[in-house]
């Protein structure tokens, strides 16, 4: 059966040893640990997150991989600020996911994900081929050092995702299958975006949430799981007829109770239903 994971923000100073067994006291088996601050990358870091791996028998699916500078999460600003897209902050970012890559080594995950930003759409735009080639580069590092390179979908339609995929031209490329983002963004449904690049899918975000509304100017809203529109039990069934041995990744982005509330249930739902999958 598939393990249930959550999604651990961090940073150099977390006490790695208390969330990894808080986690574990939820009933929860593994989680993807994000870093949004390139600095934190060091070697006493790495050492401290062995060791708490070493004290709680906890394991990491993936290394969620953020960037420096700018990141405004909407339509108008989002474009020019996130992932590689933006060429005013490319270069830099290139090289922090590389150092991310040999983070990932010391902590021995093998797999790295984040956003990538908003990826042209119209295959022939002059600033699409500048896109694939810093992501070839990253994913060439990547390969070198035995890591694997995982879009974060919801920026992009799932075609745009699946034709950067196979432009990039190499195997160690795959999806972080958001089943939220792509609605939040407006560009898509989870349900449809398997059956685009459903094979790619190696780790994932369970969440749910809303399309946009209004004058489409504001993403749609994150709600708990079960109370937007991400259909999670046919994503389930769809997925383990894909072959998915991944983790199911809890991701709830608020913070304090309510979200420890939200991650229980989301992770008795999943229980549930993957029994009555089989």
């Amino acid at each position: 059966m598939n393990e249930i994971g959550v999604m651990i923000v961090a940073n150099g100073a977390l006490d790695f040893e208390s969330k990894f067994r808080e986690a574990k006291e939820m009933g929860l088996e593994s989680c993807q640990l994000s870093f949004w601050d390139p600095t934190a990358y060091t070697d006493e870091v790495a050492e401290k997150i062995r060791e708490a791996l070493a004290a709680t028998g906890f394991k990491i699916s993936l290394l969620w991989a953020g960037w420096s500078g700018p990141n405004a999460w909407n339509f108008t600003e989002g474009p020019e600020t996130l992932g590689i897209v933006p060429e005013a902050y490319r270069a830099v970012r290139v090289e922090e996911l590389k150092q991310a890559a040999l983070f990932a080594k010391k902590i021995g995950v093998t797999d790295i994900a984040t956003h990538a930003g908003f990826l042209p759409e119209n295959p022939t735009d002059e600033k699409y081929e500048g896109v694939v080639s810093a992501l070839r580069e990253i994913c060439a590092f990547y390969k070198e050092n035995g890591i694997n390179f995982l879009f974060e979908t919801g920026q992009e339609t799932p075609v745009t995702v699946l034709r950067t995929i196979k432009k990039i031209g190499l195997d160690n490329v795959f999806i972080n299958f958001d089943t939220a983002n792509l609605i939040l963004y407006g560009k898509g449904n989870p349900v449809d975006a398997l059956r685009v690049f459903g094979k790619y899918v190696r780790n994932t975000h369970i969440k749910d949430g809303v399309f946009p509304e209004g004058d489409g100017m504001l993403l749609g809203k994150e709600t708990p799981v079960g109370e937007g529109l991400a259909d999670i039990p046919t994503v389930l069934k769809m997925l383990k007829e894909l072959g998915y041995e991944g983790a199911y990744t809890i991701e709830r982005e608020i913070t304090g109770e309510e979200q420890k509330r939200d991650i229980a249930k989301t992770a008795a739902f999943l229980r549930a239903q993957m029994e009555a999958l089989g």
